[in-house]
């Protein structure tokens, strides 16, 4: 068998298990796939690299693909995701001063959403009065689900985002850091960065990306769609691998194998301890050691989440709707939906004679009404999108 050479970027999250796992288990080397993982700091990097085509394919957030495809903050090229890496798993930290004030702002469950975004709104009201700094949260990156994942929560409570709070683009991996440093007061980030802020004393996780939005779609694998189209059974063969790689990680009696796989330096490079609660949805919250569960917390391959879900593309356009970063039109909302490419993983997968998982259905947030794909106007009428 004639291998086929392909370089990929990945940044280190836990979200990138099922390509760092089609890898290092010999998944893709079957498919006669020869896979040379990039491990990169900052998204724009993995977005650029892919897009000049110094990658095939890339971990990559769900939103850059669509707005690389629409053309919204930099240079149009478009992008198709036949494979989705992970549903979820982000969370909001915050440092223990900033929970504790929370905590004591707070009027009911400190665990509801609605309910700490509104004693985050008080906060928020007060540092106006007094003249003192706004708060400053750390996000990943404009076009991310993160960055709406925030928004979504705070403006719940009436908190504008672009006025009330500084919200700040920093590397997953630099979360941490400028969190202990003082230089932010929170951050909505993937796993495994929110733990290892809780297990070194300097961040309490506040929320779920979970508890936010029941169902959202996180990162995909992306490619060029001009370079999907050139070889599609090259691209088979990787949905193929990875699936192979997302089932391997969901069989529960693989997880502690998984976590020491991804603990390597190269790959993500923290404790395999840490990733193997990432992986069961088993989180320490606070300083404390408490704990919180949610099995939806990060879901990679099991419910249908690698399964490219056009209903996700539709409402993560909707956001860009609603913070001003893209117009409102049915051709982008079309073009946004086929970013997303079930077709593509249908095939791939059934013709290796297993049936395609139906995926998770709906987002679910916590407050607003049900998204409809087919009706964003009524999504963002609701919600009052920002002016362009």
């Amino acid at each position: 068998m004639t291998e086929t050479r392909l370089r990929i970027g990945f940044i280190p999250l836990c979200d990138a298990a099922a390509l760092l796992v089609a890898v290092d288990k010999g998944f893709a080397a079957a498919e006669g796939l020869d896979i040379e993982l990039l491990r990169e700091v900052s998204w724009a990097n993995v977005r650029d690299k892919l897009n000049i085509g110094l990658f095939d394919a890339a971990h990559l957030l769900a939103p850059v693909a669509i707005a690389s495809s629409l053309g919204l903050g930099h240079i149009k090229v478009p992008i198709v995701a036949p494979f989705g890496l992970g549903v979820n798993g982000n969370a909001i930290t915050v440092s223990p001063g900033l929970h504790a004030e929370m905590i004591e702002a707070a009027d009911g469950d400190i665990l509801d959403p609605l309910v700490t975004a509104r004693a985050l709104a008080r906060i928020v009201a007060e540092r106006k009065r007094t003249g003192a700094e706004p708060l400053t949260l750390g996000m990943t990156f404009p076009f991310s689900t993160h960055n709406y994942q925030l928004r979504f929560w705070m403006a719940a409570a009436g908190i504008d985002p672009d006025d009330d709070v500084r919200l700040v683009v920093l590397p997953p991996p630099y979360m941490v850091e400028s969190l202990t440093s003082r230089q932010v007061d929170g951050f909505c980030v993937g796993a495994p960065w929110n733990s290892v802020a809780v297990d070194l004393g300097v961040g309490c996780i506040l929320h779920f990306s979970s508890e936010i939005l029941a169902h959202a779609a996180e990162k995909v694998l992306a490619m060029r769609a001009r370079w999907a189209d050139e070889n599609p059974d090259t691209v088979a063969k990787l949905v193929r691998a990875l699936d192979c790689g997302a089932a391997f990680i969901e069989d529960p009696a693989n997880r502690g194998e998984v976590a020491a796989l991804l603990a390597a330096p190269h790959r993500v490079g923290v404790a395999a301890e840490v990733i193997e609660r990432t992986l069961e949805g088993r989180l320490r919250v606070a300083p404390d050691g408490s704990t919180r569960t949610d099995k939806r917390y990060l879901l990679i391959g099991h419910n249908g989440a690698a399964r490219p879900a056009p209903v996700q593309a539709a409402w993560l356009y909707a956001q860009m709707v609603r913070w001003g970063q893209a117009p409102l039109s049915a051709e982008l909302l079309a073009a946004a939906k086929g970013v997303f490419r079930p077709d593509l993983f249908d095939a791939a997968v059934q013709s290796k004679g297993a049936n395609a998982t139906v995926p998770v259905d709906g987002i679910g947030g916590f407050a607003g009404p049900a998204f409809d794909a087919e009706d964003i106007t009524a999504h963002l009428n609701f919600w009052a999108p920002k002016q362009r």
